[in-house]
């Protein structure tokens, strides 16, 4: 537990239940804390991709990135729930009970505990331009499919970056995008839509507001 915080309920430390043919976005993030930007990220994903449900994932802390400033796992999923008012979102925690740091390993876990569900990998573009520096980043896009949200100053990521030069042959048109689910892997679009500039480290450092 983070500095001998309450543990969190046992209902956001499992795989959510799930139907079998059911699309299943899946947006990771410290969410610390959860913003208007993740909404608009999530709003995006849920109309072009025709997403059944989207989950946050609020991850115990991401390895690239300090922890000093995070905030308890169980303060970040009830932020993320007093948010998140679309029915179709579910907040969960599963990867903090998967034990496991890296995104690749929680991913194929998943992948193995739900076969019969259609997942779909969110990122934003601000990701995209580092994701060749994620632990086994193929071995992510060959797992499920990645819709890559464009955000401020990023737009051009998807040309620029590893990721899309190596997976070139892999990318499915905008236009295209409500089949992404149903591609096999490797499989990625980029979305384009509103923007916003929040970002959780300039809340932190009261340079913006929630």
């Amino acid at each position: 537990m983070e500095g001998g915080a309450e543990r969190p309920a046992r209902r956001y430390l499992s795989v959510p239940h799930t139907e079998r043919g059911v699309t299943v976005g899946l947006f990771g993030g410290s969410f610390n804390p959860p913003h208007a930007g993740h909404l608009l990220v999530s709003e995006i994903a849920l109309r072009s991709l025709e997403l059944d449900r989207l989950w946050w994932m609020v991850t115990p802390g991401n390895p690239l990135k300090s922890h000093r400033e995070l905030k308890p796992l169980t303060e970040r999923i009830a932020a993320s729930e007093a948010l998140a008012r679309d029915p179709r979102i579910v907040v969960t925690a599963f990867e903090q009970s998967f034990g496991e740091a890296y995104t690749a390993r929680v991913l194929a876990r998943l992948k193995a505990i739900r076969p019969g569900v259609r997942f779909v990998w969110i990122m934003g573009a601000d990701n995209l331009k580092n994701f060749h520096h994620w632990q086994d980043w193929q071995r992510i896009a060959e797992t499920f499919p990645i819709a890559v949200i464009d955000r401020p100053g990023s737009t051009l990521s998807y040309l620029s970056s590893k990721m899309a030069q190596r997976f070139d042959q892999a990318r499915v048109e905008e236009s295209d995008a409500r089949l992404l689910a149903h591609r096999k892997p490797p499989a990625w679009t980029f979305l384009h839509g509103p923007r916003s500039s929040l970002s959780s480290t300039a809340i932190r450092q009261g340079k913006a507001r929630i």
